[in-house]
């Protein structure tokens, strides 16, 4: 009997024509199968549902994922402090009556009776009067200006020098950090009550500015040094260092690198200074080497209503308390505003 040549299973069902099994029927809708150019891949995704129409022209949502900013999660923490809503109300109000402080005080401060010296409120006039007759509403109205506007003019000017000299040592270091550091310490061992009881003892001119200048000069140490270390421990990020490889400048890096992710802290330290600076200012008028009269300031109406604090304690005790309103109010937002911009505190 010949020998029959071995052919696979597969082969002889194809081969074959009434094999048993229906071996033909399954090879040939196997083939058509995948030879059939309708048939669905399995990696085509699905349909997309028909979009409604109220969705058309909408903007897509925003990712739940999407990165945020150390700004933008700062500005959501501070919508939701009470702290910062309070506070920035009573600033916002500050400022308010700073800029047109006729619109809740019709009397002029200047304007005094002696003979109504240390009554107290009448209608017209809920604070009462002081020792000279004035009206003391008035003059605590008129007050803020003086003082909103040596705490904001003094705050800038401290912010400005400070952060330039202390971003430029830090960068650089060297000479220039060394001789920076020397500089800071020796403004550090000045007293600053004492300070300015010798330099604006010999000033003339009755005006903010001889105080804002005192202030700027004693207070930009302080802010120098928070912008050295800030610059100092943001140039060791790796964004840095691979600006510098790619060849840019050092003015670049500085601006564009360095300095959005290193003013943070010199925000808060500014913020919280400004409130220091308005009791600073006080503190002086009321010394009798800040502004003096006629200028209209919380502190000089503080220590012209001293004296009488028996007889007519209103005049004191409204100037003083909104002196402590203000600086707590600024104090407040500071905090409000390192809380918001501290990773660690998150």
């Amino acid at each position: 009997m010949p020998e029959q040549p071995f052919q696979p299973e597969g082969a002889g069902a194809v081969a074959g024509s009434g094999g048993t099994g229906g071996a033909l029927p399954w090879a040939t809708s196997e083939a058509e199968t995948l030879e059939s150019p309708l048939s669905p891949h399995p990696a085509t995704p699905e349909a997309a549902p028909p979009e409604s129409p109220g969705a058309k022209g909408r903007p897509a949502a925003a990712s739940p994922d999407r990165p945020r900013s150390l700004w933008s999660d700062a500005w959501r923490d501070l919508r939701r402090n009470p702290v910062f809503i309070l506070s920035t109300l009573i600033i916002v109000f500050l400022v308010v009556i700073s800029l047109w402080p006729s619109a809740i005080a019709s009397g002029s401060p200047l304007k005094c009776d002696l003979a109504k010296a240390q009554q107290g409120s009448a209608p017209g006039h809920p604070f009462g009067y002081d020792g000279q007759g004035c009206d003391v509403y008035t003059r605590t109205v008129y007050g803020a200006r003086t003082s909103v506007a040596v705490g904001v003019c003094a705050t800038l000017g401290v912010a400005v020098l400070g952060s330039v000299l202390g971003a430029l040592a830090g960068f650089f270091g060297g000479l220039w950090d060394s001789l920076l550091s020397r500089v800071t310490d020796v403004f550090f061992a000045i007293p600053v009550i004492l300070g300015g009881l010798v330099l604006l003892s010999v000033v003339t001119a009755n005006s903010i500015w001889p105080v804002i200048g005192f202030i700027v000069l004693l207070g930009w140490p302080q802010i120098s040094r928070i912008a050295r270390g800030a610059v100092i421990t943001a140039q060791q990020n790796d964004y840095v260092q691979a600006a510098r490889a790619l060849g840019a400048s050092n003015s670049r890096i500085l601006l564009r690198h360095i300095a959005p992710n290193a003013v943070a802290p010199v925000i808060v330290v500014a913020t919280i200074a400004l409130g220091t600076y308005i009791a600073l200012e006080a503190t002086l008028s009321y010394l009798g080497v800040g502004l003096k009269p006629p200028s209209v300031s919380w502190g000089i109406d503080i220590s012209a209503a001293s004296p009488y604090i028996r007889n007519a304690p209103h005049a004191l005790l409204w100037p003083s308390g909104a002196l402590a309103v203000t600086v707590l109010a600024f104090i407040m937002l500071g905090d409000a505003v390192r809380d918001a911009l501290d990773p660690k505190l998150r």
